[in-house]
């Protein structure tokens, strides 16, 4: 079993206006891992995060663009260790099981391991989001195959050839998504584990919006769908132009067979370049595909570049 003392870990914490809660986090995640440095990465907060985490014994780093993804951008860039615990510092998840989430990323050989949250409290874990998060779940495994029961949980553990070879791109909340997905196509060493979610406490709110941010998730993972699996993102758009193009010509051919004429000739037109547009959609596929394949070999390049942590770094 590798020793934990031995590693470099950082315990990173995105925060937007978490001054009822930054301390609690802090010193949760610094009595659990007395070894980790933990990082508060405070993004333009209006109250005194920044001034409570530093007094909490974190170090403190300011981010001017915001958002959540914008923040993770930031946090992967700045910050060396052999393994980093990223957490929202809102003060529900279980700082405790840490240690033996980091133990197992070493054990195990992962890249990244999941949280994933398990509540009874209903104001912990609402409706509105348990839904949200099984449909949008469903979505990512639909499209990428293997996944996680929970794929927009906060609180995850990840390696360092995890960090410096993830290029985010989203700013919001969705940036889970990517980073779910990143693991996905690459094919890196996951794992998931079930973890105790509590309720924020009073005075604490979520910036969340259940409808906007579920919305721009949505996008993110059609964006990935396009980006990632062109194939089949263009070979269903060239399908649905195809079909489209046989039910409006249908009625025309039938009266061409029945009188030898094309009485509507807009119509056929249309037909003709439905039909011409989904072959060009098709084709788009197949030479994005080609260019797909070479970029997530690059990515993979990039990943199996940055060296492993020597066994008793």
């Amino acid at each position: 079993m590798t020793s934990l003392p031995m590693r470099r870990i950082a315990v990173l914490i995105p925060c937007y206006n978490e001054a009822a809660t930054i301390a609690a986090t802090v010193q949760a995640f610094r009595a659990s891992l007395p070894q980790a440095q933990v990082y508060v990465f405070d993004n333009n907060s209006q109250d005194d995060t920044a001034g409570i985490a530093r007094a909490a014994g974190a170090l403190v780093r300011h981010v001017s663009e915001q958002g959540k993804g914008s923040v993770v951008r930031r946090m992967f860039a700045d910050v060396e260790a052999d393994a980093y615990v990223m957490v929202d510092g809102d003060h529900t998840y279980d700082a405790q099981v840490a240690p033996q989430l980091v133990q197992r990323l070493f054990d195990d050989g992962l890249d990244m391991l999941v949280g994933s949250r398990v509540s009874e409290e209903q104001a912990a874990y609402r409706f509105g989001h348990r839904f949200g998060n099984a449909l949008l779940t469903g979505v990512v495994t639909a499209l990428f195959g293997r996944s996680f029961t929970d794929i927009l949980s906060g609180y995850r553990v990840f390696s360092r050839r995890y960090v410096k070879s993830f290029a985010a791109h989203s700013t919001g909340f969705e940036i889970e998504t990517e980073l779910t997905v990143h693991a996905l196509e690459l094919r890196m060493p996951v794992a998931e584990v079930a973890t105790r979610y509590g309720a924020r406490p009073e005075g604490s709110f979520s910036k969340l919006n259940t409808y906007r941010d579920g919305w721009r998730i949505l996008g993110t993972i059609a964006r990935l769908f396009k980006s990632e699996k062109p194939l089949a993102f263009y070979t269903l758009a060239a399908g649905a132009c195809a079909l489209l193009s046989l039910v409006l010509a249908w009625p025309l051919v039938l009266t061409y067979l029945q009188t030898g004429l094309v009485p509507r000739l807009p119509t056929a037109v249309l037909c003709s370049a439905l039909m011409l547009f989904g072959v060009m959609l098709a084709v788009c596929g197949i030479v994005l595909d080609a260019v797909t394949k070479a970029r997530i070999e690059q990515k993979r390049f990039a990943y199996l570049a940055v060296a492993l942590a020597p066994p008793h770094a």
